[in-house]
């Protein structure tokens, strides 16, 4: 989906997991990456060292949100990186407090969103070196939180011609079932989100409208993972079920 460096390597990878593949217990089986939803932390931090490991990296290569649904953008720098490892332990995870979206020029360090029925939405400009993992939830979405990831990686130089959107499954509109005020009031802020659900009943497409605001924004690289968090089983989904565990997109820019 992006752009090769001279080798062949891809200079940013972006990955989705779904809850299947790790060690934790229901109802947060398997693969959970959520440290706040009451797992064993023991459990989640192997789950998260599986998913570093996997593709190549190191625990503390990873760095996460403290999510709180805002339109607070943070930029993760190669000095805020080195604060955040020197005041965290070897053995825990990196995170940034209260934001919903992770900007980076600094290779080899992967932004990680988590999820639950939200849309995690994986940003990158190959060729300006820069990558942001993005939070939309509902309030997240309707508040701008992607139109202003895109304006700071403007700042740092990317092109919104040149931007890739990956966004992954989230609730669906067939199945995000709302009462008719938010769903309006959501709708101005964010045209195209508004829909019907299969029950007829009035609902939300978070993802349709963040492609259309994405669209407005000059960014015409979009893909979508269609799949409904509240529908598949496979995947955690706090309408779905309640308590439930968290899965995880991720992106960063290689060596």
């Amino acid at each position: 989906m992006t752009p090769s460096q001279p080798n062949g390597a891809p200079r940013v990878r972006k990955v989705f997991t779904d809850r299947t593949g790790g060690v934790s217990e229901a109802p947060f089986d398997s693969f959970n990456l959520g440290d706040h939803v009451g797992d064993d932390t023991s459990a989640v931090t192997a789950n998260r060292t599986r998913l570093a490991h996997s593709v190549g990296l190191e625990l503390r290569d990873l760095v996460f949100m403290e999510q709180i649904h805002s339109p607070t953008v943070t930029e993760v720098t190669a000095k805020e990186l080195a604060s955040l490892r020197n005041r965290t332990a070897a053995e825990e995870s990196l995170v940034v407090e209260t934001t919903d979206a992770l900007i980076t020029t600094v290779p080899g360090i992967a932004l990680v969103v988590l999820t639950a029925d939200c849309v995690p939405v994986l940003l990158s400009d190959d060729e300006a070196g820069v990558v942001a993992a993005v939070h939309a939830g509902r309030m997240g979405a309707r508040n701008g939180i992607v139109p202003r990831t895109i304006r700071r990686m403007e700042e740092l130089g990317a092109v919104p011609g040149n931007i890739h959107a990956l966004l992954g499954a989230a609730a669906s509109g067939k199945k995000y079932e709302v009462p008719e005020q938010m769903a309006a009031d959501v709708e101005s802020k964010l045209p195209g989100a508004r829909t019907r659900t299969d029950a007829g009943t009035c609902g939300l497409d978070i993802r349709a409208g963040l492609t259309r605001q994405l669209l407005g924004l000059g960014v015409r690289s979009i893909d979508a993972d269609p799949r409904c968090t509240i529908e598949s089983p496979n995947f955690f989904s706090y309408r779905r079920e309640g308590t439930t565990g968290r899965q995880a997109g991720m992106v960063w820019l290689t060596r």
